[in-house]
């Protein structure tokens, strides 16, 4: 698609946010001005990004599935990189937000006009004004690399395992792998075999609970396609399970050391060597930092093939890296696997608000914001996945949903109203995010015991929703325009 001069609506990232929001405005108005910038390739976001091997989804795809796109076709419980790829751009071309993509195109920098109540918008691929802005660009969109001495000077092939370096061939070689997270306890399993040997740096260790993953039976996806609603039961069981869980995390803490006997049981199993198992044992709550799935990286750890280091990473030299106890392991290659920038999103650079500083800046390090949607001093401006929106047992698809509608919504009531801009007041931003970190100080998130990248540099848990999530729908239902500074300057939508 070209790119025009000015659009009603313009949608930063096609994602699962950005295109299931362009979705559904579709739906709702089919001719509707809106425009979805991407400064990938293609469609897609994190899951046309993140192609290292084993990647996959932890959340069951009958629930980290648009609710109006289900999909029959899914080959497990939880789906694989390639196939939710290929879902996004199905998705993208059946509801035709297809032809409302422009990609290639990073947004550089978007300054509010309020003469003129619209967003100047440079990019990559030239300028436009836009009425409404939606930074729909993601919490884990942008990889997080250690500030490690002496990386410059390695020898090897280093590489984040967001980027995979696929032509790089690990067969035979020492790989140093740095973190011990989601993306690690996917892909380090997969690499063991082709390597030589394999160093794992572990900062702190996880809770590992096994992934009850299986193949979709072909009647399954029989009575998918056949009969719809049984895919919705489906979908409407695994949802109540997971706000179960939920509920075990933010409201009944003291019932989760049942879940740790069942890890501990599990990390028995799995690792034969005492010492092992203890380097591996948490010593903070379970839920407290994201639990992790999976079968077999313990039993990987345990290889004689494979070592686990506890002591921290200090440094890199020409051949290799060196842990805090001061010891040097010879490796050929380093992958990072340190995750992401949730608390601090660069695309917080590019916003310049009404008084002409950055959204950045405007935060300085602690994110927060109206409904995890809108923030005072930026009109027009809505976050997908903004602040405090994240979870750590349920699907994000259904916290984008809901804020799609509340999105939806306000566009209606501007074009009702003829509103040219609105802006979320201080007072009501101040008293929800109030109410927000007062509920989160009972979660096991904040009281568990753990460091976690939930937490900003103010020490502050601006990541995590802290109840269930039908309680975020519910207060996304429509756009409360009584908590908002509304400007009318004339129809300017039609």
């Amino acid at each position: 698609m070209n790119m025009p001069k000015h659009v009603q609506t313009l949608i930063v990232g096609a994602g699962f946010a950005g295109l299931g929001l362009a979705a559904r405005i579709l739906r709702e108005q089919s001719q509707a001005d809106v425009l979805v910038i991407e400064r990938g390739n293609d469609v897609g976001g994190t899951w046309r990004d993140n192609t290292y091997p084993g990647c996959a989804c932890d959340v069951p795809t009958s629930l980290y599935s648009f609710s109006f796109a289900p999909s029959a076709e899914w080959s497990h419980i939880f789906a694989r990189q390639p196939e939710i790829y290929r879902y996004l751009r199905q998705v993208a071309a059946d509801t035709g937000v297809l032809d409302r993509v422009v990609t290639e195109c990073e947004l550089q920098e978007a300054q509010w006009d309020d003469s003129k109540a619209l967003w100047a918008v440079r990019t990559s691929s030239g300028t436009l004004t836009a009425d409404v802005l939606v930074v729909a660009t993601g919490a884990l969109s942008t990889p997080s690399y250690p500030d490690i001495p002496g990386l410059e000077t390695f020898g090897g092939t280093s590489f984040h395992s967001a980027k995979w370096n696929h032509d790089h061939n690990l067969r035979g070689e020492r790989v140093a792998v740095i973190g011990t997270g989601a993306s690690a306890v996917q892909f380090v399993p997969e690499i063991e075999s082709a390597t030589k040997h394999l160093t794992v740096f572990q900062r702190t260790p996880a809770w590992v609970i096994p992934r009850l993953d299986r193949e979709l039976f072909g009647l399954e996806k029989y009575l998918y396609r056949r009969i719809p609603w049984v895919q919705k039961a489906v979908r409407g069981s695994v949802y109540s399970l997971r706000e179960a869980l939920g509920g075990l995390l933010q409201h009944a803490t003291g019932l989760l050391p049942v879940f740790e006997a069942a890890a501990k049981a599990h990390l028995l199993r799995q690792v034969r060597d005492p010492e092992l198992r203890r380097k591996l044992t948490p010593v903070f709550t379970i839920g407290c930092k994201r639990i992790l799935l999976s079968n077999d990286w313990l039993r990987t750890l345990d290889r004689p093939d494979v070592t686990l280091v506890d002591a921290g990473l200090a440094g890199v030299t020409p051949d290799g890296v060196v842990d805090a106890a001061g010891n040097e392991h010879k490796v050929d290659t380093i992958i990072f696997a340190t995750g992401f920038t949730p608390t601090e999103p660069p695309v917080a650079h590019a916003l310049r608000g009404s008084n002409g500083r950055t959204l950045a800046e405007h935060w300085n390090g602690s994110p927060s914001a109206y409904k995890g949607a809108t923030v005072a001093g930026f009109p027009n401006l809505f976050l997908m996945y903004g602040p405090n929106t994240n979870l750590g047992h349920s699907s994000i698809i259904y916290m984008l949903e809901s804020q799609s509608t509340y999105v939806i919504d306000a566009l209606k009531v501007m074009r009702q109203s003829a509103i040219a801009s609105f802006e979320v007041t201080e007072d009501a931003q101040r008293r929800y995010n109030t109410r927000i970190q007062s509920a989160l100080e009972k979660t096991v998130w904040n009281k568990g015991g753990c460091s976690s990248w939930y937490y900003d540099s103010e020490g502050r848990n601006s990541v995590q929703w802290p109840t269930f999530t039908w309680k975020f729908r519910a207060q996304m239902q429509r756009f409360d325009e009584e908590n908002y500074i509304s400007r009318r300057m004339g129809p300017s939508f039609s």
